[in-house]
């Protein structure tokens, strides 16, 4: 495949975009448990999304995943379980700060652990200052994070100025002390998943030998860490199931809606990482900031959505100017890891 950074930047600004609404059609969901939708949506794209994609788009796939050997697997499948429990933590941290404060915090620490950390431990940390262009794209990691940080700045000057009725008019349960705990917990354990996708380089081998496209190769490797992640969230959900005895949820004939909706959430959920995997090879040897690329689009994505839901209504001047220059800057850090990709 031809590489070509600034498309392939583009296909991760796509994946923002899946990640800042995925959670969107939750707010459709009546009637039922949060653990019921959230298992639904799990199943649904996580497991039998990848699957029919993967019979679609790679070649003998099960033969595929026989060729890796059990230490690939079982890495691959342990930083989905990571990343399961950063998953239940990122859906109650936008619950408690809202879309645009949870993100921004949550996804800072994300793409900062998710991106610097992988070629740390594996011993290729030279790799990120090797060459002038690889000097350049880690200056536009930087720019994004500090873009991230701004963002985050902007959150708290409006936690400050709001009023509770406020902050609960804009999200209805606005907490940000049990926000901020499970923010950190989400940043730090949703990264497991890049882990995990930078992490079994055979199984991608394997798909290319198999003749999948450059474009998809990526895939067998994401199913397996999803596998990580559904074992999380099954544990989690009957767990919750017993405790609140929902499970007659499922039977609710007046909540048939909510099926779909559950659905629409774990696909388009799992479709930032698709978008993560396929825009990879267009990135030659800077496939290591798909990550940084994709949790700073999905701060700037979620920021913008934030707005128009109302959740910065009320604000000072300053506050929205901080929101205004973290999205700029932003902005500045995807031009500079494109550019400097491309005159690699």
């Amino acid at each position: 495949m031809t590489e070509n950074p600034i498309l392939g930047t583009c296909v991760f600004l796509l994946g923002g975009i899946a990640a800042a609404t995925y959670l969107l059609p939750f707010r459709g969901v009546r009637r039922w448990s949060y653990e019921t939708g959230w298992l639904v949506a799990v199943l649904a794209g996580w497991v039998v999304f990848p699957l029919a994609f993967d019979m679609f788009a790679v070649p003998r796939f099960w033969e595929v995943l026989g060729a890796a050997s059990s230490g690939t697997l079982a890495r691959s499948f342990g930083f989905g379980v990571l990343w399961g429990v950063g998953a239940l933590s990122w859906a109650l941290m936008v619950r408690y700060l809202g879309i645009g404060l949870g993100l921004a915090i949550g996804a800072g620490l994300c793409a900062a652990t998710g991106t610097l950390l992988p070629p740390i431990c594996t011993g290729h940390a030279a790799d990120l200052v090797a060459t002038p262009a690889a000097r350049t794209v880690l200056v536009g990691v930087g720019v994004a994070l500090l873009g991230i940080v701004a963002v985050g700045v902007a959150g708290r000057l409006k936690e400050v100025e709001m009023s509770e009725e406020a902050k609960r008019k804009a999200v209805a349960e606005f907490d940000f002390r049990k926000g901020l705990i499970t923010a950190i917990v989400a940043g730090v354990a949703s990264a497991g998943i890049n882990f995990g996708l930078q992490g079994a380089p055979e199984l991608e081998k394997a798909a290319l030998d198999a003749g999948a496209s450059p474009t998809w190769a990526g895939m067998p490797v994401l199913t397996v860490v999803l596998w990580g992640g559904v074992m999380t969230q099954l544990v989690w959900a009957i767990g919750q199931h017993r405790r609140n005895r929902s499970f007659g949820d499922y039977l609710a004939v007046r909540s048939l809606r909510n099926y779909p909706l559950s659905c629409i959430v774990g696909v388009v959920g799992v479709m930032q990482f698709v978008l993560q995997k396929a825009g990879e090879p267009l990135m030659g040897d800077f496939r290591y900031i798909s990550f940084a690329v994709l949790m700073s689009s999905t701060v700037f994505f979620s920021s913008v959505l934030g707005v128009f839901l109302g959740e910065w209504k009320g604000t000072s001047g300053r506050t929205k100017l901080s929101l205004l220059l973290g999205e700029v800057v932003l902005v500045v850090g995807f031009t500079v890891m494109a550019l400097a990709g491309r005159n690699s």
